[in-house]
C-alpha cells in the first residue's frame, strides 16, 4: 500500500489480521520517519516463538528500532495491563505500534480499567467450577449492573468478571466505570486498519506457515516441547500446540501444518469480526 497518505507527525497505529503485513508496513514507516516500530501483538511479546509467531527477524531488529518483541518469558502471564504499561514511557518519541491484537488497542485508545490481579486460588476455583457446572453457574453469581453488559455467549469474558467479583467484591462493571483516560486518544492518532479480501489472506496464511517450517518452525516447536504446557498464554501460538502434537507422535506432519492452516485461518477471520466492530472510525485500507 502507499503511505505517503499517512502521518508524518502523528503516532501511527497499524491493527490487521495475520498475514496481511502489518510489519511490513510498520518498517516502511519506521525508516520514512525515524519512528520507533513498537509491538502491540499479544503473541510476539513471547520470547519462545519467534518464526510461529512471526516477530521480526533479528536482522529487521537490528536494521530499525523495535520495542516490547519477545522480552517476556514462555512461562509468565503477560496481562493487557502489563502491556498498557510498559507502552507508557516508549510515547515520548515517534512511533508506529502495529499488532493483530485488539484489545491492546482498545486499551491504548479508550483507556484501561485498573482491575487488580486475580490470585491463582481464585483462578483455580473458577476453572474448577467452571469444569464442574458449566458457564452459565458463574454467569448467575455476577452483580447486576456487570451481567447486563456482557456478552452471555463468552466463557471466558464470563469467568474474569467472575473472578473479579470473588477476589474484591465488586463487579467488573464498577471498576470499569472508573476508567482513567486513555494513553494515546483516537482524535490524537493515525489508526489504520488493515482489510484484506478473504481468499488472497488465506493464501498468504498457507504460505507463510509452510515458509515458517522452510525457517525452522518445527524446531521452535522442539525447543518447546520440555514441559510443555496447553495451559501457558504463551501456547496459544498458532501452530504450536499442532506441532507439538506432531513430535509426540500424535500426528503426521501433514496433517499438522493442515490443522495449524486452518487454525490460523479462522484466527483471521476472528480478527476481521473484531475489527469490524471495534474499529468502525480507524482509516480502512484494502488489499490487495
Amino acid at each position: 500500500m502507499r503511505i505517503d497518505g499517512i502521518s508524518r507527525e502523528a503516532p501511527v497505529l497499524i491493527a490487521g489480521p495475520t498475514a496481511s503485513g502489518k510489519s511490513a508496513l510498520a518498517m516502511e514507516l519506521a525508516a520514512r520517519d525515524g519512528r520507533l516500530v513498537v509491538n502491540a501483538d499479544a503473541l510476539q511479546v513471547y520470547a519462545n516463538w519467534r518464526i510461529l509467531t512471526a516477530r521480526p527477524s533479528a536482522a529487521d531488529e537490528a536494521a530499525l528500532p523495535h520495542a516490547l518483541y519477545g522480552h517476556v518469558a514462555g512461562d509468565q502471564v503477560y496481562s493487557v495491563g502489563h502491556w498498557l504499561r510498559d507502552v507508557a514511557p516508549l510515547l515520548d518519541r515517534p512511533v508506529v505500534i502495529v499488532g493483530g491484537t485488539g484489545l491492546n488497542f482498545n486499551a491504548l485508545t479508550r483507556g484501561l480499567a485498573e482491575v487488580p490481579e486475580v490470585p491463582p486460588e481464585v483462578r483455580a476455583e473458577a476453572d474448577a467450577r467452571r469444569a464442574a457446572e458449566g458457564h452459565a453457574a458463574l454467569l448467575a453469581d455476577l452483580d447486576p449492573a456487570t451481567a447486563a453488559r456482557i456478552d452471555r455467549q463468552n466463557p471466558v469474558r464470563i469467568q474474569r468478571a467472575w473472578e473479579v467479583l470473588r477476589a474484591t467484591g465488586r463487579g467488573l462493571a464498577a471498576w470499569q466505570a472508573d476508567t482513567p483516560a486513555p494513553l494515546l486518544p483516537l482524535a490524537g492518532v493515525e489508526p489504520v486498519v488493515l482489510v484484506p479480501e478473504v481468499d488472497w489472506l488465506n493464501a498468504r496464511i498457507d504460505r507463510r506457515f509452510h515458509q515458517m517450517l522452510a525457517e525452522g518452525a518445527l524446531d521452535e516447536a522442539r525447543a518447546n516441547l520440555p514441559g510443555w504446557d496447553p495451559k501457558r498464554p504463551s501456547a496459544k501460538a498458532i501452530g504450536g500446540a499442532e506441532l507439538i502434537a506432531h513430535l509426540r507422535g500424535e500426528l503426521p506432519l501433514e496433517a499438522a501444518v493442515e490443522a495449524a492452516t486452518l487454525a490460523s485461518r479462522q484466527y483471521a477471520k476472528r480478527q476481521r469480526t473484531w475489527f469490524r466492530s471495534n474499529m468502525k472510525s480507524w482509516k480502512k485500507v484494502s488489499l490487495p
